[in-house]
């Protein structure tokens, strides 16, 4: 009799065990699982149901509790937050890789071929390319269009430089943008040269000369715009990726981008989650002034993107004092200042943020002092400098006094570290890329790559982060090591403290209960591994709203 009871008791237990288990859709286990929570603990195993995470605990905890439509033994593999890029230009990526590829280029010469390939194989009205660097060929200096003159008589040439803020164009682009010798681009530059007494257009242009060009190659078929953002979601979530912030949209862009993130009809929607900064177009932010914030899962527009000045390498960037390398440019503010202090009073009047793109210290010092006065102390308006590159000893404190946001991207650091400090000179350089000592000022600071300017991988700019180092391991002891990150505040750079900055941290950016699941497994441990390792480490899944989106094969 007692064999008995003792054997019903056994079996009650067990179905009793059965039955309070919790039906949830997807359980892993078996790994290193970093929730990226205020005290940066790690769990065994998590649970996702319904696109968001239930729970994270033990594996035996975990397994007892709860049953799962898929179980995921993760054989000791780390999973992450999913990665956020805090700016970069992802619908331009798309388009780019449709583009002639002049990235890693070693001469003028080798950006002709390459060219001129790309011309064969697209026959297109115009031939566009990106990505030439003048810093990293023997001769650093501009180049001129003669080659591209005689190659292409009947076609229009626009080649950007690395950074999207200079170009190289051909004589029928020049013409066709009405540009001659006589052109003066307010916050640009249409590079001249005298030739037998007269002035001659080298077919290089600098920040709005640029632009002037630009607008006059048409634009991408709407199946066009669709195939550059759905490889590029491709690509991105192949590197672990899950939100990017888009530095700059137009109004038809984010709607093209809600519509395929809203339609359940297509076969392959646009399944990443877009912060989209605003382009600074008069007729769209009146729009979306009116209109106010506009929010889905997968769809933030709470933002607006400005561009004080241009860039380093181009010698756009604005200074407050000359190039060293150049000391008759200064560089420039690519609007007057009236401008920018109009604007930011009418943004700080709404719920919108405004992010500016300033690279000099001049542009910083300026913006910043904009900020604080559009402001006037309003609290958590979480207004972003975009890249704060080139910093002034005195000016660091402002970012905490005026609580603006610096975001930075890593890679720039190890990208320009060749030639920043002939731009810059020995001084001054040392107030450049110093990112710890801009995350001392909030406590917090988010990460982006600034992709297609650098390479679209968050895993390089965690590495440049807490390196200071190129892929080759140059410098030997790394560049200004003194602002380098630990491999804690270079992971919540870009996961919690990204999402902070895009006012998301309630929803993604750490794998606590409630937030979305989205989440990368990784080959290896990035917070363990030797440094010389990073660099080559391997996405193995990713996952948005608890569906997987990538698998490395």
């Amino acid at each position: 009799m007692q064999r008995l009871i003792l054997l019903l008791t056994i079996i009650l237990c067990i179905q009793f065990s059965l039955i309070a288990q919790t039906k949830v859709d997807l359980l892993l286990f078996n790994g290193t699982i970093y929730i990226v929570d205020s005290t940066m603990s790690t769990a065994e195993a998590m649970v996702v149901n319904q696109g968001k995470v239930l729970e994270t605990g033990t594996n035996q905890n975990i397994k007892q509790k709860y049953s799962a439509t898929e179980i995921i033994d993760l054989h000791g593999k780390p999973v992450y937050p999913g990665f956020i890029d805090a700016h970069c230009h992802f619908y331009g990526y798309g388009l780019d890789l449709q583009y002639a590829d002049l990235k890693d280029t070693k001469s003028w010469d080798e950006v002709v071929a390459r060219v001129s390939e790309h011309a064969k194989k697209h026959p297109t009205s115009w031939i566009l390319g990106r990505g030439w660097d003048q810093n990293t060929w023997p001769v650093k200096e501009f180049p001129n269009r003669k080659m591209l003159d005689s190659l292409f008589p009947d076609r229009p040439v626009f080649l950007q430089r690395i950074d999207g803020h200079a170009a190289i164009v051909n004589d029928v682009a020049l013409k066709l943008a009405k540009m001659n010798e006589q052109t003066i681009i307010s916050g640009g530059i249409i590079e001249k040269k005298k030739i037998n007494g007269k002035d001659w257009l080298t077919g290089t242009l600098v920040d709005n000369a640029v632009d002037s060009v630009k607008v006059k190659i048409p634009p991408p078929s709407r199946e066009e715009q669709i195939a550059a953002l759905m490889e590029a979601q491709q690509n991105c979530f192949a590197v672990g990726l899950t939100t990017v912030d888009d530095a700059g949209l137009k109004r038809k862009t984010l709607e093209l981008i809600d519509s395929l993130q809203a339609s359940p009809d297509i076969k392959n929607p646009l399944m990443m989650r877009i912060y989209g900064m605003v382009t600074s177009d008069d007729e769209d932010i009146e729009y979306y002034l009116k209109r106010g914030i506009y929010r889905t899962e997968k769809l933030n527009i709470h933002s607006i993107k400005f561009y004080a000045d241009g860039a380093l390498g181009s010698r756009g960037a604005c200074l407050l004092k000359p190039y060293s390398d150049k000391p008759e440019q200064q560089g420039f503010l690519l609007h007057p200042e009236d401008y920018f202090k109009k604007m930011a009073k009418r943004i700080s009047n709404s719920e919108f943020q405004m992010n500016t793109h300033c690279i000099g210290d001049s542009a910083v010092r300026f913006i910043l002092h904009t900020y604080s006065e559009a402001l006037k102390n309003q609290k958590d308006r979480r207004w972003r400098i975009e890249h704060a590159q080139v910093v002034s000893p005195e000016d660091f404190a402002l970012f905490k006094k005026y609580r603006i946001i610096p975001s930075v991207q890593p890679t720039h650091a190890t990208s320009d570290m060749y030639w920043a400090a002939d731009r810059l000179g020995p001084e001054r350089v040392k107030g450049a890329y110093a990112y710890h000592q801009l995350l001392e000022q909030n406590g917090m600071i988010p990460s982006g790559s600034d992709f297609p300017v650098e390479d679209i991988n968050p895993l390089y700019g965690f590495y440049a982060a807490v390196v200071r180092q190129d892929k080759t391991g140059f410098p030997e002891n790394g560049f200004q090591i003194e602002n380098k990150w630990s491999r804690a505040e270079a992971l919540k750079a870009m996961t919690i403290w990204a999402a902070y900055s895009n006012f998301e941290e309630k929803e993604k950016g750490s794998l606590e209960p409630g937030k979305f699941a989205d989440f990368v497994i990784l080959e290896s441990d990035i917070m363990k591994i030797p440094d010389d390792m990073l660099f080559s480490v391997r996405v193995v899944r990713t996952y948005v709203g608890g569906v997987k989106v990538y698998q490395k094969r």
